[in-house]
């Protein structure tokens, strides 16, 4: 996988209401329709017993709503992609945009791996923070990100990152885990959607953009997923590029 080697050398780069068939009044003492199973919504009529001439049209069929249950909704927890971005305003495809980093206190994984690697190696990084994270009472307050501190052409090395609310009292390394911050500040942000084969792409245009504007930019850049890593080659991702001028 090459998609970096451009960039290094260019940057160094309920309530649900069920339908009840209403049929002929019950008599008086037959329990209510409340009280017993609902009618389906066609009704044969049952011409062994007393009632309407069975060849007379059926009356018209009102849905009775069921009453709500008592309780409260059972909670909805938020998917994962719930989580907000550094930037809370979303990136446009083929735009630029100028923008801040807050800095956010993270939980940090560092490693390396080949560009063919890329993808699974960083959902493995992501995944042990995670369980890190859960072992230690913490939950992710935003989405994951990659800061790649050093690309060469057959990989690169990388600072996995999960933000959370705020660091542990007395944080010490499980796992392999550290905290600290995020990098904030100034940035120029370009979003990829697509595949994440394709995401070489998307730095050719980014490296074709500071050169046509002279841009000097640090030598690492930050990847946040907006959509997780997924195993397939076909899974559409959107990632938040972010180039971090000198």
């Amino acid at each position: 996988m090459i998609r970096l080697a451009p960039l290094a050398a260019g940057l160094l780069a309920l309530t649900s209401t069920t339908a009840l068939a209403q049929g002929a009044p019950p008599p008086s003492n037959a329990p209510s329709p409340a009280e017993t199973n609902p009618l389906p919504t066609t009704t044969k009529p049952d011409t062994s017993k007393s009632g309407p001439d069975p060849a007379a049209p059926a009356p018209e069929q009102a849905p009775i709503p069921r009453p709500a249950q008592s309780g409260a909704a059972p909670s909805v927890t938020p998917p994962p992609s719930a989580l907000p971005t550094l930037v809370p305003s979303p990136g446009e495809p083929n735009d630029v945009d100028p923008v801040t980093l807050p800095a956010k206190p993270v939980a940090i994984l560092s490693g390396q791996t080949k560009w063919e690697a890329a993808r699974a190696n960083l959902r493995a990084s992501f995944k042990t923070i995670g369980e890190t994270l859960a072992k230690l009472g913490l939950k992710p307050a935003g989405r994951p990100i990659a800061l790649f501190t050093k690309t060469e052409d057959d990989g690169f090395q990388y600072e996995a990152m999960i933000p959370i609310e705020s660091a542990p009292a007395q944080a010490t390394e499980t796992n392999g885990v550290t905290f600290g911050s995020s990098p904030s500040g100034k940035a120029l942000r370009f979003k990829h959607s697509g595949t994440y084969e394709e995401i070489d792409g998307t730095y050719e245009t980014l490296t074709a953009y500071l050169d046509a504007k002279e841009i000097d930019v640090q030598d690492r850049f930050l990847e946040e997923y907006v959509t997780d890593l997924g195993e397939g080659a076909d899974d559409k991702l959107d990632i938040n590029i972010y180039a971090l001028p000198k």
